[in-house]
């Protein structure tokens, strides 16, 4: 898969694959597109012209040590940006999935006029004190594999997912927003699809973020947090019709 260097100073591998429309899908925390969205990918490339960077730091793209400042999501956010720049991405279909998913919603926030549809996976937009024990259950990091740090090229797993940690709670402190004031300024069609045994994103949250949304809607599923692994068939016919309906 090929590398593009980006205005912003990072190097993204990225996964290119399918003819179409442009749909760029973006993974989570410890993913790769590959990893997190291998099968929607190839599912919808039989439609869509797929693009799935490795967010910086993740894979083989760089800057490495993968780092988490307390603007991480907006930063990711002008990544994606500056790599639709960099390949001459007018507009495209918008995927995200976990941290994925908080990344596209403010990169949709940042530049709507981008986008036809973004749909995200586990991801809400907005946090509140309620979900800080949950948060800070992450660490330490003895749940991060050895594979897992191979392949991101992590030196240390605590102080990894320590800075995580401590910009999630930044957030948190400092009111929850990551793009809930960003929301009215998506005018697509907008997608949130949770799980409903979720710990990390409840429905509340979602409905609170569509609710400011001038196009958007949340889907529900008997699942936890990885729908699209979890509920594949009803996934795929939810995101399916989705994308169907947005033409």
């Amino acid at each position: 898969m090929p590398f593009c260097d980006i205005s912003t100073g990072a190097r993204l591998h990225y996964e290119d694959i399918g003819q179409g429309e442009a749909l760029i899908a973006l993974h989570g925390l410890l993913g790769t597109a590959k990893i997190d969205l291998g099968n929607t990918i190839n599912w919808l490339s039989k439609d869509y012209h797929i693009y799935g960077p490795s967010l910086r730091g993740y894979g083989e793209s760089t800057p490495k040590p993968r780092d988490f400042p307390l603007d991480f999501y907006h930063r990711d956010a002008k990544d994606v940006l500056a790599f639709m720049d960099a390949l001459g991405i007018q507009s495209a279909h918008l995927l995200g999935h976990s941290d994925g998913g908080e990344v596209a919603l403010v990169a949709a926030g940042l530049q709507p006029e981008r986008f036809k549809s973004v749909a995200v996976i586990g991801a809400v937009g907005n946090f509140s004190a309620a979900l800080r024990p949950r948060v800070q259950s992450l660490f330490p990091a003895t749940w991060i594999t050895e594979a897992q740090k191979q392949l991101h090229g992590i030196p240390d797993a605590d102080a990894f997912i320590l800075q995580w940690v401590n910009a999630m709670k930044h957030t948190i402190d400092s009111g929850g927003d990551v793009s809930l004031s960003l929301a009215p300024n998506i005018t697509c069609p907008l997608l949130i699809m949770l799980g409903d045994k979720d710990t990390l994103n409840p429905a509340e949250y979602a409905l609170k973020f569509v609710e400011h949304t001038p196009n958007g809607r949340l889907e529900m599923f008997q699942c936890g947090h990885v729908v699209q692994d979890e509920q594949w068939d009803a996934f795929q016919r939810v995101y399916g019709d989705f994308l169907g309906s947005v033409g």
